[in-house]
């Protein structure tokens, strides 16, 4: 990959992976907000538990994703992140509140979007050059 990107791709990487996983842990404490209160009505309505108790789930579903895009496992992650996001999106909007933040997640998730694809770039290089290398060895001990 071109080394001009690698900034790009750390930013992402670090500041999408971060969010998720602080928004997560936030879900247990609600320094950063009131979570249940941003739950679509129209969801709240259709699941078995509390949506204190949902919310509880959505921060483990979000520090596990946190934690792949930073652990490494950033091309799945950025892409779960990235429907996440669009779901996220979706139940604002259907809440008829918060849109602004609504359109904020959709931006997330094209961040995301572009980290997964260039995570895959990033990889494709790299198996690119350990293929070219044995090749060098070769040709230098010849």
């Amino acid at each position: 990959m071109n080394q001009r990107l690698e900034p790009v791709f750390w930013s992402l990487r670090i500041g999408l992976g971060a969010a998720a996983f602080l928004a997560g842990c936030d879900k247990f404490v609600g320094l950063l907000a009131d979570w249940p209160a941003y739950l679509s009505p129209v969801i709240a309505a259709a699941i078995p538990v509390s949506a204190s108790t949902f919310m509880h789930v959505v921060g483990v579903v979000e520090i596990a994703v946190g934690l792949a895009v930073l652990s490494g496992a950033t091309r799945a992650g950025g892409y779960i992140l990235m429907a996440w996001l669009v779901g996220i999106a979706v139940s604002l909007v259907t809440s008829g509140a918060f849109l602004d933040v609504a359109v904020r997640d959709v931006e997330m998730a094209i961040a995301a979007f572009a980290l997964a694809r260039l995570s895959e770039v990033r990889a494709q290089a790299a198996g690119a050059a350990r293929e070219r290398t044995p090749a060098r060895h070769a040709a230098a001990a010849a």
